[in-house]
């Protein structure tokens, strides 16, 4: 059976005086899931199928949730910190990560005797260069905006690191768990440039590379230098890309796989039914269509309002997923303390055609491209959103199917007129705020609206949930009034696994923890 893994938007209940610093300790992520029964078994090989192909393993550049591969980065260089069911930080590889004035200053403890695969030093000298790298935009990391909360960095000594905030952040800790400021790299690898770093990547994760066939598949092999012994339990894994949906499943149903990384909820249904062991991260907000604020149709807000009034979200779930997804009726899931029953959007044709018109009697009729990743249920709803537009009058949609990577590379590039990603999460901060903010280099839409800024920042530094609540209150009747995206599924970040599977366990985004998978022998 499905046991779905509850990470909403709670306030994490740590100790005030040590904020995020105290919501840790050690252990797993989540508690075991469903599958392989008993004391996990050492030895194996794994084969975990992927949403996506990865373009350079270099740490900075992937993306750390589940369908931008980070599974591969966890493997490959382990991790800093997690967080379990309600959202409370465990620790890894850090000991402690604590703030005692509110998220001003945080103060990094790295456990000792920490080495990468080669056998040289994991320091706090090795976590600096690699903050900065992901800050830097040279680097073109899709977690800039995370790591440009940090005005400096400094070493104290070999496991000490000091981080001075551009501005309070008191949740600081989700957002080195849900980006690639989480995995640590071999500076001396990484100075070595591109091409010798794909080659030989020097992590401190549980894994090694052993071989890279781009576009095909990835073996790695145990890192006898783990410092969480005996951990992994695998002696080997293959990664390899399944883009197609009904591949993915029909591969693991029939032994071809041990594991997928799954997000449709389809599958997530077909498995219940097969008795196939699989978790879902359940979180608030959800995936969206992003409108290009910053040029023509979208930097009129008549054409987002009108596009958010034209669509039919029970029509997008029943063509994307057969009905078996959640439409986005409200910003917050239920159980979020910071819920709000206040609509997004409200589904009114007469309203969205009257303001088609009206672009249009203005000589700006709509027209516009939807960039989507290759995965069938990506194109398969912006398909839906091209043919939903088309019973419309003066609007014209086209679909452009670009590879995931690319997809992320739009966020700094901003060539798109409208895509599709997401914004989903445990606590909205710092979420809400890289995925809106005027200031964030990880604004899609690149919406910049004062009133929305304001209360972004409000709900960031509140000193309390009740300052906090009423700041989102805000955020969404912003979003709604401006319309930057479309909301219209809660994402399902998740996994399913063969039936002598066990150790099934994300963090953050969907992140899978490869070091916790065994197989029943």
């Amino acid at each position: 059976m499905r046991r779905r893994t509850r990470l909403l938007a709670t306030a994490v209940t740590c100790c005030a005086a040590l904020l995020l610093g105290a919501c840790g300790g050690g252990g797993d992520s989540t508690s075991p899931s469903a599958g392989a029964s008993g004391k996990p078994v050492a030895g194996g090989h794994g084969r975990i199928l992927t949403l996506s192909d990865l373009r350079s393993l270099d740490p900075g550049t992937i993306g750390n949730a589940y369908a931008s591969t980070g599974v591969v980065g966890n493997a490959l260089y382990g991790t800093l910190m997690t967080n379990d069911e309600a959202g409370e930080i465990r620790y890894q590889m850090a000991e402690s990560f604590t703030a005692t004035d509110n998220g001003s200053t945080f103060t990094l403890k790295l456990r000792p005797g920490l080495v990468f695969s080669d056998g040289t030093p994991l320091n706090a000298e090795a976590v600096k260069f690699n903050w900065d790298r992901v800050k830097d935009p040279a680097t073109g990391s899709p977690h800039r905006s995370e790591a440009s909360m940090i005005a400096s960095t400094e070493v104290v000594d070999d496991v000490t690191l000091t981080a001075t905030m551009v501005t309070q952040v008191p949740k600081y800790a989700q957002s080195v768990v849900t980006s690639s400021l989480n995995w640590i790299a071999s500076p001396a690898a990484l100075r070595k440039g591109a091409a010798a770093f794909d080659a030989t990547p020097i992590g401190a994760g549980p894994f090694t590379l052993k071989s890279w066939t781009r576009q095909a598949a990835m073996e790695l092999v145990k890192n006898p230098r783990y410092w969480d012994a005996p951990k992994p339990y695998l002696d080997t894994l293959t990664f390899q890309a399944a883009l197609d949906s009904n591949q993915r499943y029909n591969t693991l149903q029939t032994g071809g796989a041990d594991v997928a990384v799954e997000s449709n909820p389809v599958n997530f249904d077909k498995a219940d039914k097969a008795g196939l062991p699989n978790t879902v991260l359940e979180l608030s907000g959800g995936l969206f269509m992003a409108m290009n604020t910053r040029r023509a149709p979208f930097d009129d807000v008549r054409a987002r309002q009108a596009v958010a009034a034209a669509l039919d979200l029970d029509a997008l779930n029943l063509a994307a997923y057969n009905g078996t997804g959640t439409p986005v009726d409200t910003l917050f899931s239920k159980a979020s303390p910071f819920y709000s029953d206040t609509p997004l959007r409200k589904a009114d044709k007469a309203t969205a055609q009257r303001l088609f018109d009206e672009l249009a009697g203005e000589g700006k009729p709509v027209s516009f491209a939807v960039s989507t990743a290759p995965t069938s249920e990506s194109r398969t709803t912006a398909e839906n959103i091209q043919a939903q537009l088309g019973t419309f009058k003066n609007v014209s949609v086209q679909v452009k199917i670009i590879e995931v990577a690319d997809i992320v590379s739009l966020r700094t590039t901003h060539d798109f007129d409208a895509t599709t990603s997401s914004a989903f999460f445990q606590d909205p901060e710092p979420r809400l705020w890289t995925a809106f903010s005027g200031d964030s280099p990880a604004n899609l839409s690149g919406i910049a609206d004062k009133a929305l800024n304001d209360a972004l920042l409000a709900g960031r530094t509140g000193a309390s949930e009740q300052d906090r609540e009423k700041a989102y209150d805000t955020v969404q009747q912003r979003l709604t009034e401006l319309a930057p995206v479309v909301f219209f599924t809660r994402a399902e970040p998740g996994a399913i696994a063969g039936k002598d599977v066990g150790g099934l366990v994300q963090y953050g985004l969907g992140s899978l923890l490869p070091e916790e998978l065994w197989i029943q022998k």
